[in-house]
């Protein structure tokens, strides 16, 4: 890039030049040949100066910051791409591990379902059992005090009926006797009602 603003600075100076030879020699003293050869010389030590500090001292400089910007945006970029791929990595990791717990819970809820409803089955065998077993004595109970009534009626009856006589009467009856007219008055009654 020097090299062309040399050549062009150069070939704008031999231009410049060529037109002042053709010019005439009363105007600007720039354009005078007389004063050519020192403006030749100071416009050679001006470009070469300033071309030496360029090439040497700034365009360097420039060209060092140009490499290293270069080389952080590159630095970067890889060190970007670089924890993408350890973001995706890592999200497909915890989705694995989602999937593990929820496969997990899905199994643990399922064994807690099947426990409860074992121990509901069982607690609900127990109660029936006890409940049946309790249904059986009280039908026991019932079919014993179903039997025995009469016979605890018949006595009920006869000692009131002893009571009574006594009461009425003022004699003492015996039992046998009263059951003789207790079984005499409820064959009466089952003859009148039942028609046996």
């Amino acid at each position: 890039m020097l090299k062309k603003i040399l050549f062009q600075s150069l070939l704008l100076n031999s231009v410049l030049i060529y037109s002042v030879q053709s010019a005439e020699s009363g105007g600007m003293p720039q354009l005078n040949p007389e004063f050519w050869v020192s403006q030749i010389f100071w416009l050679i030590v001006s470009f070469g100066s300033l071309f030496i500090v360029l090439s040497k001292i700034i365009l360097p400089k420039i060209s060092s910051n140009l490499e290293t910007r270069k080389s952080q945006i590159l630095e970067n970029i890889e060190t970007a791409e670089k924890q993408r791929i350890d973001s995706e990595k890592k999200i497909e990791e915890f989705e694995k591990i989602i999937l593990e717990t929820k496969v997990k819970a899905k199994n643990i809820i399922n064994k807690n379902r099947q426990k409860i409803i074992e121990d509901i089955n069982k607690k609900k065998e127990i109660l029936e059992k006890e409940i049946n077993e309790e249904i059986k004595i009280v039908e026991k109970e019932i079919n014993d005090l179903k039997q025995k009534a009469p016979e605890k009626i018949n006595i009920i009856a006869m000692e009131t009926s002893i009571d009574l006589l006594k009461q009425v009467i003022g004699v003492e009856v015996n039992k046998s006797s009263v059951s003789a007219i207790v079984e005499d008055l409820s064959k009466k009654n089952k003859e009148k009602y039942y028609g046996v």
